[in-house]
């Protein structure tokens, strides 16, 4: 081999790895929509949700990537839509002009919910002006509360298991009693997971966010940090004891302007009967 040839060949082999190493990396902008079907007991028919959690409006994501993420999932046209907190950052210096102006395009049938994150109480020490927004887009938060969206589900939320007020067991009561009403399931909107340990009886799916799935999976490593008292178990995903969950990996970063080899997602979920 000539000089020529090798140098060429050593080249092409060093722009391969740096290609295999930079490959996992997306930049905060990017996301993809992940779907998944899972069987509910107590449902009667199909139900389509979209779930968009862990936004952190600030200072690597804005109201470019908010609107693309609500066309994203206008586009699936779900029955009902759940935020799963963490809607802006800790260090949001916005109006809220940006939820304002795009918040009431999110329409579903059956309604939008959703509960507060860390980060939502860490920017305001007192959340009234986002829940008046909230209130203001048509967005129901379930602040320790529950509500029937169909006649086959009750969906109850949780504030903030951190550095919120979170009551969990008159929330479950009053999903209980709502339950009681008419039957169905019973599917639980927290922004943390590690509510799932806590949880007994008396839900049948957990949804949740915060962990942005560790934001950085390096290899053998897995997820660097996950912000759980867990570490790694309720990273992102599917969970199965002690009563079916889904984690989601979230949609924007914080800390880290990027994330590695773990994608954004905006979340599809279609529950059928069981």
């Amino acid at each position: 081999m000539s000089r020529r040839e090798f140098v060429r060949s050593a080249g092409l082999a060093g722009l391969g790895a740096l290609m295999v190493s930079f490959a996992p990396f997306q930049a905060p902008r990017a996301f993809v929509v992940s779907r998944h079907e899972r069987s509910l007991p107590g449902l009667t028919r199909p139900l389509r949700l979209a779930l968009l959690t862990d936004m952190h409006l600030g200072p690597w994501l804005g109201e470019d990537a908010l609107a693309r993420w609500v066309d994203a999932t206008l586009h699936l046209e779900p029955d009902v839509i759940l935020l799963g907190g963490d809607l802006v950052d800790r260090t949001y210096r916005g109006d809220l002009g940006e939820l304002g102006r795009h918040l009431p395009r999110l329409v579903a049938p059956l309604g939008v919910y959703a509960v507060l994150g860390n980060h939502d109480h860490a920017r305001f020490r007192r959340v009234e002006p986002l829940k008046e927004l909230l209130a203001d887009v048509g967005v129901r938060l379930l602040d320790n509360a529950a509500a029937r969206v169909r006649d086959d589900l009750v969906l109850a939320g949780i504030d903030d298991l951190r550095v919120g007020r979170p009551d969990l067991a008159a929330t479950l009561a009053q999903a209980a009693r709502l339950r009681g009403e008419a039957g169905g399931a019973v599917a639980l909107l927290s922004h943390n997971p590690d509510v799932i340990p806590e949880l007994g009886g008396g839900v049948d799916l957990v949804l949740a966010g915060h962990t942005h799935g560790g934001q950085v999976r390096l290899p053998i490593v897995g997820p660097v940090v996950t912000s759980s008292r867990y570490g790694r178990r309720y990273a992102a995903g599917w969970v199965d004891d002690p009563m079916p969950a889904f984690v989601s990996r979230g949609l924007g970063v914080t800390s880290l302007p990027f994330r590695y080899d773990c994608p954004a997602e905006v979340v599809e979920i279609t529950l059928l009967p069981a």
